[in-house]
Formats: C-alpha cells, sequence, structure tokens
C-alpha cells in the first residue's frame, strides 16, 4: 500500500512539475516576492493579487517564474492550484499546515490528514530529505512574504 501511495505522490509532484499552474508573471499583481534557496540555486519570483471583501481578504491571483528541481517547482504549482480564490486566512492557514508537513521528518499522514491536505500531501516524503526541505518551501516563503506585503498594502489603502 506504501509503494502505490508512493508513487502517486511521485506523479502528483511530476504533473505539477512538468505543467505548472500559475507559471508566467502578470501586470495585474498586487506585489511580487524574489526567494532563492542558497543551498541549491533555486528560485521563485512569485506574486499575489488580493481584493479587500466585506468580512475577509481574497487571494484573487498567484502567479509566478522560477528555474528550480521539480521539487521547488511542484510545490509551487499545487500552492497555485490549492489557494487561489481562498480567503487570505485559508492561505496563511495553509503555509502554516504545509510548514508543519515539511518538519515532520516524512511521518505517516493518516487518512483524514490526506484528505484534508489534497495535493500537499505530495511532499510528505520530501520532509525526509533535509537538503530537499528547502526546495519545497521555496515558494511558500515566497507567498508568505507577497501577502503580507500586499495586505499591508490595501490596509495602507483602505486607511
Amino acid at each position: 500500500m506504501a509503494s502505490s501511495l508512493q508513487q502517486l505522490y511521485s506523479e502528483v509532484i511530476l504533473e505539477h512539475s512538468r505543467d505548472p499552474h500559475g507559471f508566467g508573471l502578470n501586470d495585474h499583481l498586487d506585489t511580487t516576492s524574489h526567494q532563492v534557496n542558497p543551498m541549491c540555486g533555486d528560485e521563485v519570483t512569485l506574486g499575489v493579487r488580493l481584493r479587500a471583501g466585506k468580512d475577509n481578504v481574497e487571494v484573487v491571483d498567484i502567479a509566478w517564474e522560477g528555474k528550480g528541481c521539480s521539487i521547488s517547482m511542484a510545490a509551487t504549482s499545487v500552492l497555485v492550484e490549492e489557494l487561489i480564490g481562498e480567503p487570505i486566512s485559508t492561505a496563511r492557514s495553509a503555509h502554516e499546515r504545509f510548514k508543519e508537513l515539511m518538519h515532520a521528518r516524512g511521518a505517516e499522514l493518516d487518512a483524514d490528514t490526506v484528505e484534508e491536505l489534497g495535493d500537499l500531501a505530495a511532499f510528505s516524503g520530501v520532509a525526509k530529505y533535509p537538503a530537499r526541505i528547502k526546495c519545497a518551501l521555496l515558494g511558500w516563503m515566497a507567498l508568505h512574504d507577497a501577502l503580507e506585503r500586499a495586505h499591508s498594502g490595501l490596509e495602507t489603502h483602505e486607511a
């Protein structure tokens, strides 16, 4: 069973690295963040566009460009797929959950956690390899930075 799950996870990572979601920056982004993994040279520039609604702030768009290993490219692609159209609070929570996953050292995930994480669960095996954790987190760090910048920009405009 574990090997079929690992194979599925590998397929998810390969699919996202071959055909990444949100690849290509555009002019409609509120802000961007450029992050580099000095250990391997992977780079990601990720931008977000937010919309302030009556009750929350929504992630309207995420776009990115980068170069690097399949893990960093796939993890960034998955975050785009998971977070466009979600409230900023959901994006922040997903960032925290993904960091927790990366620091779990490859611990087995129960079925509920796998369902909750969706395609992000595919990266659970990456946590077994400390050198690869930074690869998986690269796009997420850019997302966190871009969200903070864009959200503070919204607050400045509202004041």
